[in-house]
């Protein structure tokens, strides 16, 4: 049994160090989750026929979407146990190989199809870090508790689900428009995610809390890369 978790405050009530402490081990775990995520994914790319393999994903999008909506969930699950390290490991460490493989379609296209000196990735990363930098700082510097935007966050994410089996069904395309609210649906998880882990999560939580900045970031890096693509010409 873990004792580590004898610490009741939330990170708001902590005491300075305790919360320093947290915010560190919280971002140098996120920061480990997206080496972690960039390094699976270039070794996923280099497998021979993995192009094939991204568009059987592909042409299954919905039944891949609800898995990865049920994978999450256990990933957080496993991510905000109370009882053991290892398995709060292991739920970060499953999904960032389930976001990785959900990736492999837009990854193959941005690595295979796009024209190189277009940098459609690093542009988008690079987007994707400045809009995570303000958000980040919005969280931090106002100290609010954004916990209100939940309900839009739950409504949000029915709705861009509905859209893209619709999408699927039916065979049509929202295109940029998905794209684009879905950007706003990351960025609002962000904010929300941030301000949440100070208000309302423990400074035990860390693994937990980079976790849900993962999901948000990468959420948000995947339809920044799909609008940077949009304008950029194929080979």
């Amino acid at each position: 049994m873990n004792t580590g978790y004898a610490n009741p405050f939330t990170v708001a009530d902590a005491t300075p160090n305790a919360r320093v402490e947290f915010i560190k081990k919280t971002y140098l775990h996120l920061a480990g989750a997206i080496g972690a995520f960039i390094v699976i994914q270039v070794l996923l790319l280099k497998i021979p026929g993995i192009e094939n393999f991204a568009t059987t994903l592909s042409r299954f999008w919905l039944l891949v979407i609800i898995a990865f909506m049920g994978a999450g969930y256990l990933a957080d699950r496993w991510a905000r146990s109370d009882s053991s390290r290892a398995l709060q490991y292991t739920g970060l460490g499953f999904y960032i190989v389930v976001q990785a493989v959900i990736f492999l379609p837009i990854m193959v296209i941005a690595t295979r199809y796009v024209d190189p000196t277009d940098n459609v990735i690093a542009k988008a990363g690079l987007i994707t870090v400045l809009m995570v930098a303000g958000l980040t700082a919005t969280a931090f510097l106002t100290k609010k508790d954004f916990s209100f935007l939940r309900g839009f966050l739950v409504v949000g994410m029915f709705v861009a689900f509905g859209a893209i089996a619709a999408g699927v069904l039916f065979g049509f395309s929202f295109g940029l428009w998905l794209a684009a609210a879905l950007v706003v649906l990351a960025s609002v998880s962000i904010l929300y995610t941030t301000s949440n882990i100070i208000h309302h999560y423990n400074t035990e939580q860390y693994v937990a809390a980079s976790l849900a900045l993962f999901s948000g970031v990468a959420m948000l890096f995947y339809h920044v890369l799909m609008i940077v693509m949009s304008f950029t010409g194929r080979d």
